[in-house]
């Protein structure tokens, strides 16, 4: 690598996990969807919190407060301006953290967030200085530490707090003091010229197509500038998926066993038939054309995200027909209703092999799916709170959701369903001779003689299912006439729609599955109020529909939190997983075939991918590539993403972006398997370059497109002299140096 790149690249990226552990109304079209900045506010001579002990507010006008210290674990109330709640936003909106003399992080409980009487801007916010994360032993009181207010993804100002008693290392320099109490300005209302002008906030039309496809692009830009977001939105869930000229490939199903000559020639094998049907190559050749040119990125997008919800992996599912069978069923479904989605996977018979339920019989039962089904695809190990808190037992310990003899007792009722089978064509008319039938849904005894009752494989007992409050249906009887097998599917399938209801109606579905989608598309580490907003949604999209996936998916993407131009949170964002940091980067610089308008992408699915641990439908497990609850060492966030970011993985990182930046083409055309190669195109930075020798206009490019304008005074200071380091007439290697330091660096790495 070229030493002049190297320090450039080590000055940019040593922080990269750092950075990321350092709005009124929902946003309508046309109305700005920038929240106000909140700021806390401190005494007139220094920038110390105006703070007093709880038991004192109400008595002790903020006038006559005097500087003081506070016990841990006391509570207090500190003061705040700027905040605009709409109705019902409570205390679970905001976050207060910490940060001691040391380094160290803290976030501290916000038990209430009130308007104080008579003012009109100013909040009193009440808070417990206990770690509520208790990643670390809890600072000791020696002095003062740094506090700061958050909400919706912006930060208030950082001020002094004396813990335990006044003074130490930290000191006023650094720390932001307030303006005067309750003068900080109301937000000023909308007028006549914005609610007629486009959604003119270029920012947050970036950020937007960051989290709703697989990566911004100016036809896409200028659609949304145009229509506005929530027409874009409507606009998408019409559109027809997947995109014209790029269908399912689908090949037909194969043995299970391959041909013995396959991809040897014989006549009787298709070419390529290892490639095409034993492998991933086909799904995942037309996924990266589907995030590259599809005109359906939103509900592409969402499939992605729920594809690692419901995770099967060709680690263990053989044919890649398989996969597109199962791929079908979360598309299908991502703009639908998340029961259909419940009820479709169950028998999907992708889904069926992977977690063994096609397997599972009355006298051999399997307790694989109605586990999973349970802990990772609905309600979770433990109890929530609608607003995705974890219940608790007059102990303190989470309250299970589910018991091993729940797990049983479903698996009673999963039992007996298996491959649609040769000898029942009315209701497979997919099956092949000499294949299993990995198309059509999966049927009750598929493979059992049915000219005898006791081959029957489904159990007949009774169960119980799922016990909550507001349960309808916690038990299933004995079968009392399953002498035939008609009777026996009837009842079998009138159980299984029994006991998805019993879980669709789980008062945790929809915490679940809404966090689950923030942190997909959003946030690693959404507020509380807006898992509320979004699971609020899912049980009831205005008309009383439960489940909708269409309002969660407005929910997620036209939340105050989600929206704004810029977030000042040091703790709001995501870290990019591997798929979607490579689509954002190529999308935005009109990737293409070398000879071709599209190209095949396969080549680096394999290569570069599997090097940052995330090849698509090639998850480890069906844990995901990264688990939701994964807590990013050393800080209090949680950050998914981070259980895949190591030092191995960070650098092949970098080498994505320097081989396909740097090198024409990364991808050479190489048939069979990379019949078109892959390239992209710098041209009209080149321009930009020749048209300024300083840089300066390659930069604010490349801080609009790649950074929607949030791009720090420092890194420009650092792009400058990389950038002019090559000659002014090689704008070729301007371009690409530019481009590739902040591809590399954390700035871009966390989207935000």
């Amino acid at each position: 690598m070229d030493s002049r790149i190297s320090r450039a690249v080590r000055l940019i990226t040593a922080s990269l996990v750092v950075i990321f552990a350092v709005s009124g109304l929902f946003a309508q079209d046309d109305a700005d969807p920038n929240s106000p900045t909140p700021v806390l506010y401190t005494f007139a001579d220094s920038a110390r919190a105006l703070a007093q002990p709880r038991r004192s507010f109400g008595r002790i006008e903020p006038s006559e407060i005097k500087p003081q210290a506070f016990q841990p674990g006391s509570r207090i109330v500190v003061y705040a301006g700027g905040l605009q709640p709409m109705e019902g936003e409570g205390a679970n909106a905001y976050r207060v953290f910490a940060v001691d003399a040391s380094g160290h992080q803290f976030r501290y409980p916000v038990l209430d967030v009130a308007r104080r009487p008579n003012s009109r801007n100013v909040f009193a916010v009440t808070l417990q200085l206990t770690d509520e994360i208790r990643y670390w032993n809890a600072p000791e009181p020696d002095g003062d530490i740094t506090v700061y207010l958050t909400w919706r993804g912006l930060s208030s100002n950082r001020v002094r707090l004396g813990l335990g008693e006044m003074g130490g290392k930290i000191k006023d320099e650094g720390l932001v003091r307030s303006a005067p109490l309750g003068s900080i300005a109301e937000r000023p209302a909308r007028t006549v010229e914005q609610n007629i002008s486009g959604y003119r906030w270029a920012g947050d039309r970036l950020r937007f197509l960051e989290q709703a496809t697989f990566g911004p692009t100016s036809a896409l830009d200028n659609r949304i500038r145009r229509i506005g977001l929530r027409s874009w939105i409507s606009e998408q869930f019409e559109a027809q998926y997947p995109s014209v000229g790029n269908a399912y490939p689908i090949f037909p199903l194969q043995p299970g066993t391959p041909p013995v000559l396959c991809d040897g020639g014989a006549d009787d094998v298709p070419a390529n038939c290892g490639r095409d049907s034993y492998s991933m190559y086909q799904p995942q050749t037309w996924f990266f054309r589907e995030a590259f040119y599809g005109e359906a990125p939103l509900k592409h997008r969402v499939t992605w995200a729920l594809s690692q919800m419901w995770v099967t992996s060709g680690v263990d599912v053989q044919q890649g027909r398989h996969m597109i069978e199962y791929q079908k069923v979360i598309s299908n479904n991502a703009f639908g209703n998340y029961r259909n989605l419940m009820k479709q996977m169950t028998l999907n018979p992708t889904m069926g092999g992977y977690l063994d339920m096609a397997g599972s019989t009355r006298t051999n039962p399997n307790e694989n799916y109605a586990r999973e089904i349970m802990q990772l695809f609905s309600i979770g190990l433990f109890m929530l709170n609608p607003d995705g808190t974890v219940q608790v037992d007059t102990n303190g310990d989470p309250i299970p959701t589910y018991t091993q003899d729940g797990v049983n007792n479903l698996t009673k009722v999963l039992t007996g369903w298996s491959f649609c089978p040769q000898n029942q064509p009315t209701l497979c008319p997919n099956q092949a001779v000499g294949t299993v039938n990995y198309i059509d849904p999966m049927v009750i005894n598929a493979a059992a003689n049915q000219s005898n009752i006791a081959n029957n494989r489904h159990d007949l007992t009774a169960k119980t299912l799922l016990s909550y409050p507001g349960a309808t249906t916690t038990s299933l009887p004995a079968c009392g006439n399953c002498t035939t097998f008609a009777n026996v599917a009837t009842y079998a399938g009138n159980s299984l729609d029994q006991a998805i209801d019993n879980i669709f109606y789980h008062p945790n579905v929809g915490p679940f599955v809404g966090r689950f989608m923030i942190q997909h598309l959003v946030t690693s580490d959404p507020t509380p109020a807006y898992i509320s907003r979004v699971a609020a949604a899912f049980n009831d999209n205005g008309a009383g529909v439960r489940g909708d996936m269409r309002s969660v998916v407005r929910a997620v993407l036209l939340d105050p939190e989600a929206r704004g131009d810029v977030k000042t949170d040091p703790n709001f964002g995501k870290l990019r997983e591997p798929v979607l940091y490579a689509t954002n980067i190529l999308r935005a610089f009109n990737v293409r075939g070398v000879s071709t308008p599209q190209s095949d992408g396969y080549m680096y699915a394999r290569g570069e991918f599997s090097g940052m641990a995330q090849v698509p439908f090639l998850a480890p497990t069906v844990f995901n590539f990264f688990p939701p609850d994964y807590g990013i060492p050393g800080t209090t966030l949680l950050g998914p993403e981070f259980a895949i970011m190591t030092t191995g993985t960070a650098i092949q990182r970098t080498n994505f972006v320097w081989r396909f930046i740097f090198i024409s083409p990364p991808v050479p055309v190489a048939p069979p398997n990379a019949p078109s190669g892959t390239i992209v195109d710098l041209s009209d930075l080149q321009a930009l370059s020749a048209a300024d020798s300083t840089g300066d206009l390659l930069i604010e490019e490349l801080n609009r497109r790649m950074l929607h304008g949030t791009m720090s005074e420092g890194m420009k200071t650092t792009l400058r002299p990389a950038i002019t380091a090559y000659a002014s007439t090689d704008t070729l290697n301007r371009a690409r140096q530019a481009v590739y330091l902040i591809a590399a660096s954390s700035q871009y790495q966390v989207q935000r």
